[in-house]
């Protein structure tokens, strides 16, 4: 036994009351943290402009959207670690917000509007170095303390999505803008001064940088000035003037969702899931590793398992954890489970263990790894727009929600390609035809889409408010 003394943490030399005192301070930040995180989410200057959410929001006519859906969403891994009702709790303290009497969704107290003055209010910053992973979070605090900020939006290069050391910041009031621009001194990042302007200047320096004038100068103001993607206003305007999808009179048919074997009925109402119920349990189709350091990276996990997998594997893992999951298609043999451990020794660089996890958490896994396919399906049918059936390599880009997302992040959707006019009918879409780059705790297999089926945008509903515990 080690006879050295042994020294107390500061967190223990700290008198008992003064100890709780920081741990529930500590704890009412976490709170509010996560309330804003998903305030954000359903405000005006992210709402109508996130294609995902929008459609969560006028998937019934109460536009109550599902609380675990939200919690998914990769800026709020952190808070669902803590568990559902922790994160009712922060939600139950929104003025912006409210929440059901069962605590399972919740919805805007006010209508959308479309949001005036974002870009007057808005600014352009330059120098902020290289992309850390909680750059996104220190951005918004850094912002905050000019003023309230609707949106933190870190400038990536087209193609490769890399971080270029700049930002557009939309405060919620001019004067915050304006104390921005004024400050003295001028603001500046790990000690370096910063050179910043606001949105309208930045705009009016690239016009002049490539020598635009008249029309093509006008042009190139409004694409820098607009909002990029969806725009649930723009699509109910064009839908008015009569340029809205063709067949949107139609009826839809059935979404279905090929999982392991099995074909499961997708369930619309919060935005694509599937009963429990209805998910088969495939025993000994997953692995799981340990020992991964906190990271783990898809694209060298899977480059080994394709030589030896039809499919390409699933995987299922949250930054900062040790553990990740690992789904197959079907039960794996003993060889295959051999040559999984003998060709992926290390991830992250860290040399991990594998095992067979229990049956309640490998049957969870297929619960949640189903219910991802769902969302994922549902969205894509959305996206394509009428088409009954979608065309084989008609895949899904990647809500940038930084990635899905994050508080300003942004999330971009792309576009899948599909033959359209064939007869209508009740499609299915296997769970590996997820595609890689949807943002969620999940990282999905990558695949060919068949038989999607489209849908009209939603528009705005009335919302016709129920009574709710507003405590």
């Amino acid at each position: 036994m080690s006879t050295e003394p042994v020294t107390a943490s500061a967190e223990e030399k700290q008198p008992a009351g003064e100890a709780t005192a920081i741990h529930e301070g500590d704890e009412d930040e976490k709170l509010q943290d996560a309330r804003k995180q998903i305030e954000f989410y359903f405000a005006d200057s992210n709402l109508p402009f996130d294609k995902f959410m929008w459609s969560l929001h006028t998937a019934n006519a109460e536009h109550w959207v599902p609380i675990k859906t939200v919690s998914s969403f990769k800026r709020m891994r952190e808070y669902a670690s803590k568990g559902h009702d922790w994160i009712v709790k922060a939600l139950r303290t929104s003025e912006e917000l409210e929440v059901d009497e069962a605590g399972e969704n919740a919805r805007r107290r006010t209508e959308v509007q479309p949001p005036k003055g974002q870009f007057e209010r808005s600014v352009y910053a330059k120098g902020f170095g290289d992309e850390t992973s909680d750059l996104q979070k220190k951005l918004e605090k850094f912002f905050d303390q000019y003023g309230e900020t609707n949106a933190v939006r870190m400038r990536r290069i087209d193609g490769n999505k890399q971080f270029k050391g700049s930002v557009f910041v939309e405060f919620a009031e001019m004067k915050s803008a304006e104390a921005f621009l004024n400050a003295d001194p001028k603001p500046s990042w790990d000690g370096k001064e910063l050179l910043i302007m606001s949105k309208e200047a930045y705009c009016d320096m690239k016009i002049k940088e490539k020598g635009l004038t008249g029309k093509t100068a006008e042009m190139r103001k409004d694409n820098i000035a607009s909002r990029k993607g969806f725009n649930a206003f723009q699509e109910m305007q064009n839908e008015k003037k009569g340029k809205g999808q063709k067949g949107k009179d139609k009826p839809n048919p059935e979404v279905w969702l090929e999982f392991m074997g099995s074909k499961i009925r997708v369930q619309e109402e919060d935005g694509g899931s599937v009963k429990s119920e209805d998910v088969p349990y495939i025993k000994g189709a997953t692995m799981k590793f340990t020992g991964c350091g906190g990271d783990a990276n898809f694209t060298e996990m899977k480059t080994p398992l394709r030589e030896r997998f039809a499919r390409v594997p699933y995987i299922q893992f949250s930054k900062g954890d040790d553990f990740g999951l690992v789904g197959f298609d079907k039960p794996l043999t003993e060889d295959e489970i051999d040559y999984v451990k003998t060709n992926l020794k290390t991830v992250n660089s860290n040399e991990v263990q594998w095992s067979i996890p229990e049956e309640e958490e490998e049957r969870q896994f297929q619960i949640d790894r189903a219910n991802f396919a769902a969302r994922s399906v549902l969205s894509r049918s959305q996206e394509k727009g009428g088409s009954s059936r979608g065309g084989r390599g008609g895949g899904r880009g990647g809500r940038g929600r930084g990635g899905r997302g994050g508080r300003g992040g942004g999330r971009g959707g792309g576009r899948g390609g599909g033959r359209s006019g064939e007869k209508s009918q009740p499609a299915a879409v296997s769970e590996e035809q997820s595609g890689e780059k949807r943002k969620r705790a999940i990282e999905p297999d990558g695949g060919p889409d068949t038989g999607i089926r489209g849908q009209a945008v939603p528009t705005i509903a009335p919302s016709k408010k129920a009574k709710t515990d507003a405590a």
